[in-house]
């Protein structure tokens, strides 16, 4: 260690040495008198706790150089080929087959579906890596030192192994996922381990490569990434479902503050003017509102954040913290829109389809049978744009054949176009992704404009229907004239002062400018089939449930 020092060796590459020398130092000296303070264990207090019967401290240190001394290479089982020296890896027990001679052992550190394969000759073995075979378990994490060779069974690489040794032990007996085959319902109860399990993992990793490709695409077209506020007194949408936020004491009700008419007199309803904020604030349910400033000053621009509904909804479709991407872009109208969110949707999916193709497989194998052949499609065939007035027509011509097929059989124009109505445009109709676009002004928010061919009836608005899913994409070309925007907030009960920002843009140098809301856990279920979008996320929030 000292050497190495002196050479000018980094933090990171002594460190492994000085934990070997303090876990060596540790064994020679004799324990102490003193008695160890223990730490209290917060756990769940309808769920038993077993405390571990060892700690990593009774383990053996992990191996940090090879025979020769040089320092090993750790890699990743995702980019694993033949090697001509000992490298590291290192990751978590998936199985363990123990033979008279040898034993197998399959381990996954997460960069791939199926991990990699080693091969323990009990022969080529030292003696500390025989005894840790003995207290191989599933769950457990090992690292494991060998060559990475050609295999000759299933798979294509193995790690003709040297040594192993076990980092943290897994008991079996409580290990909640010993068992193979586990539903994705119970997996949620257990939301910080289902991360090991195939389908989890897999779908973090086609998230990853997602989010990745989303901030490619917009940087590539010189978007500028801008990270508008959670906390907001706006309400995008005017639906009135957002989650207040207060450092008021609310478990003290008779203490808060009330508001008071000009007399003095208390009136229904608390005094926000007293709350931190100095006025009712909420958790953000759209980016879009500050995201338009920007665009008014840097022309296109993109936000890729959470966001919150306080919608009572159990369906397999909504969540109530979600990620949104939101794109606004100058000097545009919906067509640019639209253009846009074709492109980056094709491009998104086309890099997953490369860089995901043994997580698509295995979603396509056991979820989806038709999974890879919609999303090359998705990649190589130009999206449909029906109007929505033609959208209806098709609509009830089909219903009427067999109303009865429908939950919703009464469709005119006005109806709010329920899942089962997008889905057949999406799927029976088409056959395609197909943006309905010119929606009825009364079903869609105050700041999209009005459309001046029909007088107003409709708004430049679009939604983007998909198969599988239904709607992924909703967007407009927004309202840039004061006077007009003006009238629609009296109109919906919406106070200019609280707007008053937003109204500026419309006073100073107003342009035509569009975008539209991409909610990316719609997306990550429909690139990877899973059909719950509380699969979709880490840790799902939803009516009743706020856990981990």
């Amino acid at each position: 260690i000292r050497a190495m020092k002196e050479s000018g060796a980094d933090k990171n590459t002594v460190a492994p040495f000085v934990e070997e020398l303090l876990a060596l130092k540790a064994k020679l000296e004799p324990p102490s008198d003193k008695k160890e303070k223990k730490r209290p264990v917060v756990a769940n207090k309808d769920k038993k706790f077993t405390a571990p019967t060892s700690s990593t401290a009774d383990l053996l240190p992990m191996i940090n150089t090879d025979s020769d001394g040089k320092i090993l290479k750790r890699i990743k089982t995702a980019n694993a080929s033949p090697t001509d020296g000992d490298i590291s890896i290192k990751g978590w027990v998936r199985t363990v087959r123990k033979q008279k001679t040898l034993a197998f052992v399959e381990v996954n550190d997460g960069s791939s579906l199926s991990g990699i394969q080693c091969v323990l000759p009990f022969d080529d073995l030292d003696k500390d890596s025989k005894s840790e075979i003995e207290k191989l378990a599933t769950g457990c994490s090992v690292q494991v030192v060998g060559r990475v060779v050609e295999s000759q069974g299933k798979q294509k690489y193995e790690v003709q192994s040297s040594s192993i040794r076990i980092v943290g032990e897994c008991p079996a007996e409580t290990y909640p996922l010993a068992k193979k085959r586990h539903s994705l319902e119970f997996l949620r109860t257990i939301a910080h381990l289902r991360p090991r399990t195939n389908t989890i993992a897999a779908v973090a990793r086609v998230r990853s490569t997602l989010a990745g490709s989303i901030h490619s695409f917009f940087q590539e077209s010189g978007f500028c990434y801008v990270q508008t506020p959670l906390i907001t007194a706006s309400d995008c949408e005017g639906a009135g479902e957002m989650f207040r936020v207060t450092t008021l004491d609310l478990d003290n009700v008779k203490e808060l503050p009330m508001s008071t008419d000009e007399d003095g007199n208390t009136q229904d309803g608390v005094d926000y003017g007293e709350d931190f904020f100095g006025k009712p604030a909420f958790l953000t349910v759209s980016g879009q509102l500050g995201g338009e400033t920007h665009a008014c000053a840097l022309g296109d621009i993109y936000t890729f954040g959470p966001t919150f509904r306080a919608e009572n909804s159990q369906t397999t479709r909504h969540l109530a913290e979600f990620n949104m991407v939101e794109p606004e872009m100058a000097f545009a109208d919906l067509n640019s829109a639209m253009d846009n969110a074709e492109n980056m949707l094709k491009y998104v999916v086309g890099e997953t389809l490369k860089k995901c193709e043994e997580d698509l497989t295995f979603f396509n194998n056991f979820y989806d049978k038709g999974l890879k052949e919609r999303l090359d499609k998705v990649v190589n065939t130009p999206f449909v744009r029906c109007s929505y007035r033609d959208a209806i027509a098709h609509l009830q011509e089909e219903i009427a054949k067999d109303p009865s097929k429908w939950q919703f059989p009464d469709v005119e124009f006005g109806t709010d176009l329920a899942t089962e109505h997008e889905r057949w445009l999406a799927e029976t109709k088409f056959n395609s992704c197909v943006f309905v676009y010119n929606y009825p002004k009364d079903i869609k928010a105050f700041y999209m404009r009005d459309n001046d061919a029909d007088g107003g009836e409709t708004v430049n608005a679009m939604d983007l229907l998909v198969p599988g899913v239904g709607e992924l994409v909703g967007g407009s070309q927004r309202e840039d004239r004061l006077d007009v925007l003006l009238a629609k907030m009296e109109t919906l009960d919406l106070d200019p002062e609280d707007y008053w920002w937003y109204l500026d843009l419309r006073k100073f140098g107003s342009v035509p400018h569009a975008g539209y809301g991409l909610g990316f856990e719609r997306l990550v279920c429909y690139v990877t089939g899973v059909e719950n979008i509380r699969e979709a996320i880490a840790f799902p929030r939803y009516p009743g449930n706020a856990e981990f």
